[in-house]
């Protein structure tokens, strides 16, 4: 049975994400897409626009000195626009290291991601790994 076109754009976008492929991912969204953070450190917010998203991205990157891993464990659909996809998300920044679930919630419209919704496994433990 063949992966449903919404879980398909998921991983792709994951995989562009993990290799810092940031054109790839741009064509993945739409221009006005919103990436909303939780937490409340210097890295969280809503990031609205390819261009704030694209920036955050290179912040995670940098911050982590190259480190941070993303490895997506499940795709769920609903088939009406919207995606979860869990994974495991690692990193090393300052002498601290991060290694937790989470997930991202998706809407996607036509054939674009135009939301991204993040929630962690601890609140708390991400505010600390990026204050």
């Amino acid at each position: 049975m063949a992966e449903h076109p919404h879980a398909a754009l998921v991983r792709k976008g994951y995989e562009a994400f993990s290799r810092g492929d940031m054109d790839t991912l741009r064509g993945l969204m739409t221009a006005d897409a919103t990436h909303h953070v939780p937490g409340s450190h210097p890295l969280s917010g809503d990031f609205k626009g390819q261009d704030a998203m694209i920036d955050m991205y290179g912040r995670l990157f940098s911050e982590t000195g190259g480190t941070l891993r993303v490895d997506v464990r499940q795709v769920l659909v609903d088939g009406r626009g919207h995606a979860v996809a869990v994974h495991r998300f690692s990193a090393e920044r300052q002498g601290k290291r991060m290694d937790e679930t989470g997930c991202i919630v998706f809407r996607i419209v036509g054939d674009k991601i135009s939301d991204l919704d993040e929630c962690v496994a601890d609140i708390d433990a991400t505010n600390e790994f990026w204050s």
